[in-house]
């Protein structure tokens, strides 16, 4: 029987390893019957046999053995006469199978049918390459910097694919070298000219979330969920946290012992600035944590119109604004509230406090630099806090915490 190697004829198929056996095995087939429907007009009576493993094709002609002067359909039916000087011992009414030569087809059809196949290859390893990312929306993928342009980053995945990271999605301090792993998440997939686009992400809140996942096996397991992110990239972001188990502090497992898992994260993002705040349906009480870490006197909300006016102490102003405005963008995006932050005068003349500095006579000098770390520089600030939450947000022991509150709290009980 005379076959076509495949392998050998149509170079692509050696391309084609991500195409299932019986995908290829339909394309070649439905190649090989466009080229028989040219030539005689119907594909019914042929069989395309292929096998892939070895790149061999069959096509065999199946016709009916009818009494001379009796065939009606050429493609159907086959003479008596003509049957036997093919095998002698055929009788009328039984099936003649015979081999149809590729080259029968000629020249100009065989190299229109190689190019059909290259280009139906070509178009089923388009539909798996963007099926496979846009599976993978959302997930971070790490890619090698293949080539570095003024408007995007070139990537390439293990198998050689190009993503790519546009400027846009950068974080604003990113800096790549070719050869440099980069890790982002898939953030769309689409065919563009005819050929997959695939868009990362370093910049998409989700981005963080991931890294949040692979760092927390908490959030992991479900037991702490991400209720919004919020973020300007390289500058600030805001992740409001719930916890399923009364057991778990969300806010703790996020940062980790001595924020051993949030350090990584923030390395990841170039320093960005990270607020893990613990969420609530309770307005006030979340736009009290979106402002983090500025400390806020009090503040009047409209829930009607989705707007708070918020009371600092003038000191705080600067820090619920924060830098270019960052702080109480984010608190707006994070809340879904028109924030407004105003001087509480009345609050300043009513309340005095006293700096941490004024007792280093009677607190030691890392014991205040480890209370100003956590944002308390004052004492009143230190007081507002209960025992137990600067002890876990600090590296200070609990003995430690009740005598500096001792201290600070005789300091105003002299008033």
């Amino acid at each position: 029987m005379a076959s076509i190697n495949l392998i050998e004829s149509f170079t692509e198929f050696k391309e084609a390893e991500n195409i299932d056996r019986p995908t290829l095995m339909k394309v070649l087939e439905d190649v090989f019957k466009t080229l028989l429907r040219k030539k005689y007009g119907s594909d019914e009576n042929f069989d395309v046999i292929v096998n892939t493993e070895k790149g061999d094709l069959e096509i065999l002609r199946r016709r009916t053995i009818v009494n001379d002067g009796e065939v009606e359909d050429e493609n159907a039916q086959i003479a008596y006469s003509e049957a036997i000087l093919v095998e002698p011992d055929y009788q009328v009414g039984e099936d003649l199978y015979e081999e149809v030569e590729i080259m029968d087809f000629g020249r100009r059809a065989i190299l229109a049918a190689k190019q059909t196949l290259s280009a139906r290859i070509g178009d089923l390893k388009k539909n798996i390459l963007v099926k496979k990312y846009a599976d993978k929306a959302g997930e971070i993928v790490t890619g090698e910097v293949y080539q570095v342009w003024k408007k995007e980053v070139l990537l390439l995945d293990d198998e050689g694919n190009e993503l790519i990271l546009p400027k846009s999605e950068q974080i604003p301090t990113d800096y790549f070298k070719k050869g440099e792993n980069v890790r982002a998440v898939v953030k769309k997939v689409e065919m563009k000219n005819n050929a997959p686009l695939i868009i990362l992400s370093r910049t998409h809140p989700s981005f963080l979330a991931k890294l949040l996942e692979i760092e927390v096996p908490e959030i992991f397991d479900g037991l702490i969920v991400i209720k919004k992110i919020v973020r300007e990239p390289g500058e600030r972001a805001k992740v409001a946290v719930e916890s399923y188990d009364d057991r778990i502090d969300p806010v703790g497992a996020c940062v980790g012992m001595k924020g051993s898992r949030i350090h990584g994260i923030v390395r990841e993002l170039r320093n960005e600035n990270i607020d893990i705040i613990n969420y609530t349906t309770n307005i006030q009480l979340l736009i009290q944590r979106s402002l983090t870490p500025a400390r806020i006197s009090r503040m009047e909300v409209d829930n009607d119109n989705k707007y708070a006016s918020v009371y600092l102490n003038p000191d705080q102003v600067s820090l619920a604004i924060g830098k270019k405005g960052v702080n109480i963008k984010l608190a707006c995006e994070l809340t879904g509230y028109e924030i407004d932050v105003f001087r509480d005068e009345a609050q300043e003349q009513s309340e005095f406090d006293i700096d941490l500095e004024e007792f280093s006579d009677e607190i030691e000098e890392w014991i205040i630099d480890e209370l100003k770390r956590i944002g308390c520089d004052t004492a009143r600030s230190v007081l507002e806090l209960t025992v137990e939450e600067l002890v876990r947000r600090s590296d200070l022991e609990e003995e430690t915490v009740q005598d500096v509150r001792r201290i600070l709290q005789e300091e105003f009980d002299k008033e």
